[in-house]
Formats: structure tokens, sequence, C-alpha cells
């Protein structure tokens, strides 16, 4: 297996990551399958699916709208050819102006050059509902 295909996983997934942290909704979609699938780590205990290019990109409209600071801290990616597993610490400011953070990992599937799965499973739980991250 070429070098360049093993690593293509990890590439979209940074760059999945880049345009989060810029809020920038099409560039996250443009590393999307248009038959992508988002599964949410909320509500708990299974999380809610989005699928498809138009409810995956509304999610991450809402999203953005509800915690305009979200910001993504990538402390890991490991990639598995077709699949690749990211942990990272989100990062927001709540409703009273306090810095709050929580840590995950989403697991990607790649299809045809684009990610087509994402799973996002979250540590802890809590009660806000930033809490309801769906990375």
């Amino acid at each position: 297996m070429k070098m360049a295909r093993i690593e293509s996983a990890v590439r979209l997934v940074l760059a999945f990551y880049k345009a989060f942290n810029r809020h920038d909704v099409p560039a996250m979609m443009q590393v999307m399958s248009d038959d992508c699938l988002l599964e949410s780590a909320s509500p708990a205990p299974d999380g809610t699916v989005y699928t498809g290019k138009e409810a995956v990109s509304r999610f991450w409209q809402d999203f953005f709208r509800a915690s305009p600071q979200a910001h993504i801290a990538v402390e890991e990616v490991i990639g598995f050819g077709m699949r690749c597993a990211a942990c990272w610490k989100y990062e927001w400011v709540d409703s009273a102006g306090e810095k709050q953070h929580l840590r995950g990992v989403d697991l990607f599937e790649e299809k045809a050059g684009l990610l087509n799965r994402q799973r996002s499973y979250v540590k802890g739980g809590g009660g806000d509902e930033q809490r309801d991250v769906s990375l």
C-alpha cells in the first residue's frame, strides 16, 4: 500500500478539525462524502445519528451558533488505513462566561477519498447543554 493512501484518512481528519476551528462548515463538508453519517455523543447513552451532508451541515451550523467559541485541540491522531481515531480536547465558554472543556475521541471512516462516517465519544457526563457535544 502506498504511503499516500495509508495517510489519506489522517490528512482528511486534520483538514476537518482545522475547518472546525474556523467554524467553517462548508470546508468541513468538503472533506465529507455526500452520504456521510455523524453519530453524536449525545444524548447519552446512544447519541443521535445525522445522515447526509445536509443534515450533518445543519447540525454543525446549529452547534457553532450555540457555541460560538468552540475549539478543538487535537491531542493525537492514529491512522489505520481507511480508518482513523482522533483524541481531542473540546473547549468552550459557558453561558456564565467560564471556560470549560472535556475530552473525547472521534472514530472516522474514509470512503472514496472522503470522510464517510464520524462516531463521537466523550469522557464523563455532565449537566449543561454544551456537554451535548457531538465530536
